[in-house]
């Protein structure tokens, strides 16, 4: 069953879905751009979702997973500019009041809403000011552009998936769109990402295939080693394809939903702030999958790592000593490390190279790096970004 990417439309590429945008001025009450949206399904829709694991947590999230519980989704609500984070008892009310301004948009009830913002912590929503956004948005097929740019903080592009697989003689979609380039190194999802399928699943279903699918794509990207107080992952789905994957077609189904998510991960990555390098960590060798995971995320979120790409240093030492901090099991007398196509060290001693073909490597804006443990057969594989001085400034510059 052959997977087949196509051109535009994310989350409104499934059918059932529209979307759209306006300027309401979030950040700023002078600012001309878009920052607020809405994801809107055409009727009831199953509904799952991951969230931070930070013990921070932001009103959108405390009201989205009460909406969850509730049943079935209608719709989203999203802005940028503020993370309504930290905000007390008031925060939760603006949050209630989104979903009250989108259900009353979209002919919904307010549980049947999904909240979600992403900005400034700890600064009070200009709640008037974004319900007269939201009631200012026509959704439409050809929303979802709108949508990817509304939702944007330091990104500096939009960031859109979409997949169509063929399942039990009949297409099935499915779209997402995503943000994020800093505060990056989910412990669930990432920033903010919405996904959109077509697909026939009942609610257990899709919280089944949304957490395969994350495991592997956005919780193993990291850009900074930070995870916010507001990241989500959504998953709609609105079965408007008539298909329930049924257990012969879920492994595609599931396929196809990690392309898209695995797409919007790499995305983020690429997005960065400040990055000029993206590189990809390959473990292998590892005594558990929990440990793969770990040595190849621990690899990724290394200052020391990613300043030495980004500094094109041949510095392989700083791998092999993230991976022994990691918490994983490293045997280092069987261990071994390759740099693209350059082995550095094999079977627990350096092997001879030049520093200048490792510097090559390292040069390159897209890196592969390889490390086997040397204790077992588990494998994993994570993405992260090299450490700029523009990242320093985006940031010591952020609310100003």
């Amino acid at each position: 069953m052959a997977v087949v990417a196509k051109p535009g439309r994310g989350v409104t590429f499934a059918a059932g879905f529209t979307a759209g945008a306006a300027k309401a001025g979030v950040k700023n009450a002078k600012a001309d751009r878009l920052d607020v949206a809405l994801l809107v399904a055409a009727g009831p829709c199953s509904a799952a979702a991951v969230f931070t694991k930070n013990q921070v947590i932001a009103a959108p999230l405390v009201v989205t997973k009460r909406h969850l519980a509730a049943g079935p989704l209608r719709a989203v609500v999203v802005n940028s500019g503020n993370a309504n984070a930290c905000t007390g008892d008031q925060g939760e009310r603006d949050a209630l009041a989104m979903a009250a301004a989108a259900a009353k948009a979209v002919g919904a009830q307010p549980h049947e809403i999904a909240v979600a913002s992403t900005g400034v912590i700890g600064i009070p929503l200009p709640v008037d000011r974004v319900a007269r956004g939201i009631a200012a948005i026509k959704p439409s097929a050809g929303g979802w552009d709108d949508m990817s740019r509304a939702i944007m903080t330091t990104d500096t592009k939009p960031k859109v998936a979409e997949r169509e697989v063929w399942l039990h003689g009949k297409p099935v979609r499915v779209g997402g769109v995503a943000k994020g380039a800093g505060m990056i190194h989910p412990d669930m999802a990432t920033l903010l990402a919405f996904i959109t399928t077509d697909a026939q699943l009942a609610p257990a279903a899709a919280d089944r295939a949304l957490r395969a699918a994350v495991a592997g794509t956005f919780n193993s990207i990291s850009v900074d080693g930070d995870t916010s107080t507001n990241d989500m992952t959504l998953l709609l789905a609105s079965g408007a394809s008539g298909v329930d994957p049924g257990s012969d077609g879920w492994d595609s189904f599931v396929e196809t939903l990690t392309e898209v998510c695995a797409d919007l991960a790499l995305a983020i990555v690429a997005d960065g702030e400040g990055v000029t390098k993206v590189f990809e960590v390959r473990v292998r060798g590892a005594a558990s999958a929990d440990d793969a995971r770990r040595a190849a995320r621990t690899i990724t979120t290394s200052s020391l790592v990613k300043t030495a790409i980004h500094g094109a240093d041949p510095n392989w030492g700083r791998i092999l000593a993230a991976a022994g901090r990691s918490g994983a099991r490293v045997d280092g007398r069987r261990a071994s490390i390759r740099i693209g196509d350059v082995d550095v060290f094999t079977k627990g001693a350096p092997c001879a190279w030049e520093a200048k073909a490792v510097r090559a490597v390292f040069a390159k804006p897209s890196i592969t790096i390889d490390v086997d443990l040397g204790v077992g057969e588990s494998t994993a594989r994570a993405w992260g970004c090299d450490l700029s001085e523009e990242y320093v400034h985006i940031n010591a510059d952020y609310t100003t």
